[in-house]
C-alpha cells in the first residue's frame, strides 16, 4: 500500500469532502485534504528526523492523511469513527495486519480529549496535527463573524515546526498578530493540544517547545 494510492482513493476523498462540509456548517476551520496532506507530510518528516526507517515514515504518512475521515460521520468521537472507517478501507489493501492496526490505533488516539500516545506513529501524527495552525485554515467569511478558533488561526502569519534530534527538541515557532488574537486566547484553545504534543515528543526522547514572536512560552 502506497501513499499515492491512498490520496487518490475516491471513497476517502468523498469522506473528506463531506466531513469538511459538515464542519463548515458547524463553524469549524478547514479540515479538507489541504490539512491532511500537510499533516501527512509533517508526520513522515518527524519520523525520518528521529531516525525511523522509510517504511515506518510511510505508515505515519498514511495515518496522517487518513486521520480526519471520521468527521464525515460526526465531529464528536471523530477519531474513533475515523479509525473504524480507515480499518475497513485498509482491509482491502496489501497492508499487513500489524501495520494496519498501528495506523488505525494512531488515528483513534489523535484527539486530545481522550487520545493516548502509545507509539512513534501516533506521536508523529499528534504533533503534526496539533501544530497545524495557520491563517489559510480560516474559511472565507466576514471577520466580524470570526469565533475564537478563527481569530487564533487568522492571527498566525507564520508557522514553522523544527525537529532537532541532536538537541532532542521539537519546537513550534509561531508569528502571531496580537492585535487579532491575544496569547490568552491562543492558550485557551491550544493548551490541551500543546500538552499532548509534549507527551508525544517524549516518545522520541525529545522535549516539545513553543516559541511565539521570538519568545519561548512553553
Amino acid at each position: 500500500m502506497k501513499y499515492e494510492d491512498i490520496i487518490r482513493n475516491p471513497e476517502i476523498l468523498e469522506y473528506y469532502r463531506r466531513g469538511n462540509e459538515n464542519l463548515g456548517a458547524l463553524g469549524y476551520t478547514d479540515h479538507s485534504v489541504a490539512h491532511t496532506h500537510l499533516v501527512a507530510g509533517k508526520s513522515a518528516e518527524i519520523m525520518l528526523a528521529f531516525g525511523y526507517a522509510s517504511d515506518e515514515a510511510e505508515l505515519a504518512r498514511i495515518a496522517g492523511f487518513l486521520h480526519d475521515i471520521g468527521n464525515a460521520i460526526n465531529r464528536n468521537h471523530h477519531a474513533e469513527y475515523g479509525a473504524l472507517l480507515a480499518n475497513e478501507i485498509l482491509k482491502d489493501t496489501d497492508m499487513s495486519i500489524q501495520d494496519r492496526v498501528r495506523v488505525v490505533s494512531a488515528i483513534a488516539n489523535h484527539d486530545e480529549s481522550n487520545g493516548v500516545v502509545a507509539d512513534p506513529i501516533a506521536a508523529a501524527l499528534i504533533i503534526a496535527d496539533k501544530t497545524d495552525v495557520r491563517r489559510s485554515r480560516v474559511r472565507a467569511k466576514d471577520p466580524i463573524l470570526f469565533d475564537i478558533h478563527d481569530r487564533v488561526n487568522y492571527a498566525v502569519t507564520e508557522t514553522r515546526l523544527i525537529c532537532d534530534p541532536d538537541q532532542k527538541k521539537i519546537t513550534l515557532y509561531l508569528t502571531i498578530d496580537e492585535n487579532i488574537c491575544t496569547m490568552y486566547e491562543y492558550f485557551d484553545i491550544f493548551l490541551g493540544r500543546m500538552t499532548m504534543c509534549s507527551h508525544a515528543a517524549r516518545i522520541f526522547g525529545a522535549k516539545f517547545s513553543l516559541n511565539v514572536n521570538g519568545q519561548k512560552v512553553l
